[in-house]
């Protein structure tokens, strides 16, 4: 089985991957990476985290051959739904586990993170371009309206980063549970309080965050663009939990 983590960019979704990669370590559950290696993935699986990027017929037949011969394992994605990862969700081969966050927070993330890495390392990253707040919010129509195709998907757990990060206890075991691990086992005991978050979640190593705070986006950006982000997004922020 793939047990695939998506994650809305800047959502905590280096968190919740390295937390759903740590719960399936007390199974039979095979490291992503020795797959990649075993079966020729590398352009396939990019990066640490073992990216699928697109959910293509190819890359999703590519990947589902380890998982036909019975090996389970944990990969991550930041795309969209598509037809085929619906059918192999259907056919019970993928299980999916899905993060978002305040699209605002996230832009606002990812607008910094890019200028911060290309100003420390002189070189650009996926988010260095976002140079301004126009340019953000067309890069995350994208992923708004991925949340929407997510979440209408059956069969997918989805998690708000914000509830993550206030009750992660509770948003743990709800994961748990939906990954048919043993709650009560000491190891997993011990994973949830290793992953618990405390004040902010920027000294987690693999979670790619610097700040990782709610509603930071009201002290950033200024009036005018939280009313253009509400007149873009508006409908889908009151969907996802949201207040202007």
């Amino acid at each position: 089985m793939i047990i695939l983590a998506i994650g809305m960019p800047r959502a905590g979704s280096g968190w919740h991957y390295n937390f759903i990669k740590e719960v399936m370590s007390t199974t039979d559950c095979v490291d992503a990476r020795l797959i990649r290696e075993q079966f020729g993935l590398q352009k396939i699986l990019t990066e640490v985290n073992c990216n699928i990027g697109v959910l293509s017929l190819r890359r999703l037949m590519m990947v589902s051959v380890p998982a036909i011969m019975g090996k389970t394992f944990v990969i991550k994605a930041h795309s969209g739904p598509t037809i085929w990862v619906k059918l192999l969700i259907k056919a019970g081969l993928v299980k999916p586990l899905y993060i978002y966050r305040d699209p605002r927070d996230a832009m606002l993330s990812a607008q910094e993170y890019g200028a911060r890495v290309l100003e420390k390392q002189g070189r650009p990253n996926a988010f260095s371009h976002l140079d301004d707040f126009n340019k953000a919010l067309a890069f995350f129509e994208e992923y708004v309206a991925d949340w929407k195709s997510w979440i209408s998907t059956d069969g997918v757990l989805a998690t708000r980063y914000e509830d993550f990060l206030s009750d992660f206890e509770q948003e743990a075991a709800r994961i748990v549970h939906f990954l048919n691990v043993d709650p009560a086992s000491p190891a997993i005991t011990e994973i949830i309080k290793k992953n618990m978050p405390t004040g902010s979640v920027q000294a987690k190593q693999g979670t790619h965050f610097f700040k990782g705070q709610i509603g930071r986006f009201r002290e950033r950006y200024s009036m005018a663009e939280q009313q253009t982000a509400w007149d873009h997004f508006g409908d889908t922020l009151i969907r996802m939990g949201y207040e202007k």
